[in-house]
């Protein structure tokens, strides 16, 4: 009996001991965040910086040169079409001075011509756009056309009503640009006869002076000569446009604008209201420039042009904003969070939870949005995954989820 109590101590404390020496060897479990698989909307977009702009704006320039009369005009003014906008009294001409002029009258008339040409152009797109919208309203009406197809077709002739009217106002700038042209080398020959013919040190009267109208109603946006003097031709005097009629301009790197369509939707926020207001996408510029990012790295970026769906009397030319471009969206997606996913051995992969371990499993991703991808293979809805998964984490590892 003693011999048996004996034996039963020792395997106790060997019993024990082992159990002491496995809780001290054991590896120590690997804290995690995690979080599950779910299906929800999943919306990828393209995130960048964007400015508003005037759509039709035009640069006032100096069609002769001379000494510029003081402008009463100031940012802000209301000018309308054929109005007053600045007063110049042209020098004497020399040959040289002379050919310079006729050759702006020559240049001024071809793009007159090449204005009115667009014009042409333009209304015959607008035509065609009007009779695609009307046939694509009757073929919604029988149901047998998509809401996307139709609402594209809407935008297009949108789009088209826009550029027919960007196309007048840019052949009525051109028409003024010719008449200034003209005056102002008529105007120049009388002065100089006059010149020749009045007393010396005598100033050339009012009736010498080229008078520079507005081309177009709207406001003045900027006054970039305010002072009177001496301008040569070509000076830029003043900016014209109609603040109520925005775009926004939104650069992107170049690798996102093959992703960007015409017709997508674009969300502005940041821009200093309540709420996002909505866009379109109407343009996507067809030529890059390189631009320094902040870090000193040039990339090469992209003008995305979009318009808002109503006008918004807070925003003005040149007001900054945050756009996120909708390049795709699903209402149904199986999804896990970005921070869940890893490359190993080229493939995608995620840690699913098990029990208190870690199993390493391959998936296979489809669309990828800021904080979160679609899972198109490897998951299912309601298991669990480790986010942020670090190098002490392997298959099998085990794991004490966060709460």
């Amino acid at each position: 009996m003693t011999k048996a109590r004996r034996r039963i101590s020792i395997g106790l404390a060997t019993g024990a001991a082992l159990a002491v020496g496995w809780a001290l060897l054991r590896p120590e479990s690997v804290p995690v965040d995690v979080a599950p698989v779910v299906r929800s909307p999943l919306r990828v977009t393209v995130d960048e910086e964007g400015e508003t702009r005037v759509r039709d704006r035009f640069m006032i320039t100096a069609p002769t040169a001379g000494r510029l009369l003081r402008s009463e005009l100031d940012a802000g003014d209301v000018v309308e079409p054929g109005m007053l906008i600045a007063s110049i009294e042209p020098l004497p001409l020399d040959p040289r001075t002379h050919a310079g002029a006729l050759a702006r009258v020559e240049a001024a008339e071809a793009t007159l011509s090449a204005a009115r040409a667009r014009v042409a152009l333009t209304n015959a797109a607008l035509e065609q756009a009007r009779r695609s919208a009307a046939r694509a309203e009757q073929l919604r009406e029988k149901g047998t056309l998509s809401a996307e197809a139709h609402e594209l077709a809407m935008l297009e002739q949108t789009r088209q009503e826009q550029e027919a009217a960007a196309a007048r106002f840019a052949a009525d700038a051109a028409e003024h640009d010719a008449e200034a042209a003209r005056a102002a080398l008529l105007t120049a020959q009388d002065s100089a006869a006059g010149a020749a013919a009045a007393p010396a040190g005598k100033r050339s009267g009012p009736s010498s002076r080229v008078e520079v109208r507005s081309p177009a109603a709207g406001r003045v946006l900027r006054v970039l000569e305010e002072s009177e003097r001496i301008i040569a031709a070509g000076t830029p005097l003043l900016e014209i446009g109609d603040p109520d009629s925005l775009e926004l301009v939104i650069d992107v790197l170049s690798t996102d604008a093959v992703r960007i369509h015409p017709g997508a939707r674009v969300l502005v926020e940041e821009w200093g209201g309540d709420g996002a207001l909505e866009a379109r996408v109407r343009r996507v510029e067809p030529s890059g420039f390189t631009k320094v990012s902040a870090l000193g790295v040039e990339e090469q970026r992209v003008n995305v042009i979009a318009d808002l769906a109503e006008p918004n009397p807070a925003l003005g030319d040149g007001y900054r904003f945050e756009a996120r471009i909708v390049v795709w969206e699903g209402p149904d997606v199986l999804q896990v969070p970005a921070s869940a996913l890893f490359r190993q051995a080229g493939a995608w992969s995620v840690f699913v939870v098990d029990g208190t371990r870690a199993r390493r499993r391959d998936v296979t991703i489809g669309q990828r949005g800021g904080f979160a991808a679609e899972i198109r293979e490897g998951l299912s809805p309601g298991e669990t995954v480790v986010l942020y998964p670090s190098d002490r984490l392997a298959d099998g590892v085990r794991i004490r989820p966060l709460p």
